[in-house]
């Protein structure tokens, strides 16, 4: 049995920004399980077509039960080979990726077309579908669960990262991180804390020069 995964995404950039963004993805604050990237293969075709293999190579923390079923010097990073089909007639990017390692384990296979999007020519949609597959006798259905869920908190990432490049290319501010708007929150609210302590103490001078003022009156 596989895990199928379906859905659908729209970038508020043209598809010339994200193809160029495409390429320019890596590093970026939402992909630091992302450790290398390699082109492998690249060709243009007679149809003008550009044709490209990358090996990337992506950190794979197992879950604890399964990391039982693997000896400690087991690798845990994944390699994975991304095909990629670009027609710029035509304005479409057709992916595919999948892991070539820990195979017995699971396989990950995913799908994407990028395209102009229907209702914006300015923007972007992506199609993605996703296969997620394990031959782990007796553990499958919770390998494939767990492969699944993974999945698709990875596209979350990915889409958050692929915003973030896009606005850099394009002179933008790019949005903060979490980690980035919390250290600022935090940041702030020790300047109000730090503010309201001074006034606070000021308040107190005040009102203690008031008192001795008022009792040096009744002597």
């Amino acid at each position: 049995m596989v895990k199928y995964f379906l859905g659908q995404s729209v970038l508020r950039s043209s598809w010339d920004q994200v193809f160029a963004a495409f390429w320019q993805r890596y590093p970026n604050p939402y992909s630091k399980h992302v450790l290398t990237e390699d082109i492998v293969h690249r060709e243009v075709t007679p149809d003008q077509k550009l044709l490209s293999r990358r090996l990337l190579t992506k950190t794979n923390r197992m879950p604890r039960w399964a990391e039982r079923l693997f000896p400690a010097n087991v690798a845990h990073s994944v390699y994975i080979l991304e095909d990629s089909i670009v027609d710029p007639r035509n304005q479409t990017m057709t992916t595919f990726t999948w892991n070539i390692n820990h195979a017995r384990l699971m396989v990950v296979e995913e799908r994407c077309v990028y395209c102009v999007n229907s209702d914006n020519s300015g923007w972007t949609e992506i199609h993605r579908e996703a296969w997620v597959s394990s031959s782990l006798f007796g553990v499958s259905r919770a390998v494939q669960e767990f492969g699944l869920a993974r999945f698709k908190s990875n596209v979350t990432k990915t889409m958050k990262g692929f915003e973030y490049i896009l606005a850099k290319l394009q002179g933008e501010a790019p949005s903060k991180t979490l980690v980035e708007t919390a250290k600022e929150a935090k940041e702030k609210a020790k300047e109000t804390a730090l503010a309201a302590t001074e006034k606070a103490k000021d308040l107190a001078s005040k009102a203690a020069t008031k008192q001795q003022q008022q009792q040096q009156q009744f002597v």
